[in-house]
């Protein structure tokens, strides 16, 4: 019985002496990962990183993740439109079965989902925001987005005719088109009792916002007006991460 109570208790030990050991070194692991990344990126703060599942010693033996989250703020990335970039103030991905290469520089992520929000004051980057003509004597120009309610983005337009300078809002609904943002008016305004030109009026009202050179396998899946900006979700498999 003694020895059986010493075998026991020296298999508590080693177990417990395995845990601290494992969570070690994934706290290592989790800020060498969030470091790299950073300086990859060229992020303005260093994001979080969370590697889930237990042990994860065992995990990194085998050269696959079961689960890791990584987080970024103001992050920024390519608009297709020279050197401009917009800014992202909150990225989140979920990474599945990430695999490692045998030096581990490089990895691959079986699948990977995500949100980015973009805050309507960087989006209003993308929409016309000099004054444009839109009928004789008329003139147009977008000044502000917010949230619309029921899912949709309120759009303020600046028309001046003769001088004389007023804002009509409307509601525009927000959609994926490949790896674009679309903002289209829902209905056309109307000034002074009368109906605008629908071309002059949409080239004004609608706008894309291009998101480019996500890592690959990442695509855009969605887009829905929220209280601070637009939220986007995102998919991919075999997304690649490093290397």
């Amino acid at each position: 019985m003694r020895a059986l109570r010493i075998l026991l208790i020296f298999v508590v030990v080693v177990g417990v002496l395995f845990a601290v050991v494992d969570r070690v070194a994934v706290h290592l692991a989790q800020g060498q990962a969030a470091d790299r990344l950073k300086s990859a990126e060229n992020l303005a703060s260093t994001p979080d990183v969370s590697i889930k599942g237990f042990p994860f010693l065992t995990q990194l033996a085998s050269g696959e993740l079961d689960d890791v989250e990584v987080g970024v703020r103001d992050y920024e990335v390519a608009t297709g439109n020279g050197a401009r970039k917009i800014r992202v103030d909150g990225f989140t991905a979920d990474l599945k079965g990430v695999r490692f290469s045998g030096d581990y520089r490089s990895a691959t992520a079986a699948t990977a989902t995500g949100t980015a929000t973009i805050a309507y004051d960087e989006l209003l980057k993308a929409a016309k925001s000099d004054s444009a003509k839109v009928a004789p004597g008329l003139t147009a120009r977008v000044v502000g987005l917010s949230d619309g309610g029921d899912g949709k983005i309120k759009v303020e337009v600046e028309v001046s005719a003769l001088g004389v300078k007023q804002r009509v809002s409307l509601r525009s609904s927000a959609a994926v088109r490949g790896h674009k943002v679309e903002v289209r008016a829902d209905s056309l305004p109307v000034v002074g009792g009368v109906r605008l030109p629908e071309g002059p009026v949409r080239s004004i009202t609608d706008f894309q916002q291009a998101i480019d050179r996500l890592p690959t396998g990442i695509e855009l899946d969605s887009v829905r007006a929220a209280a601070d900006g637009v939220e986007i979700t995102l998919k991919g498999s075999d997304v690649k991460l490093a290397g």
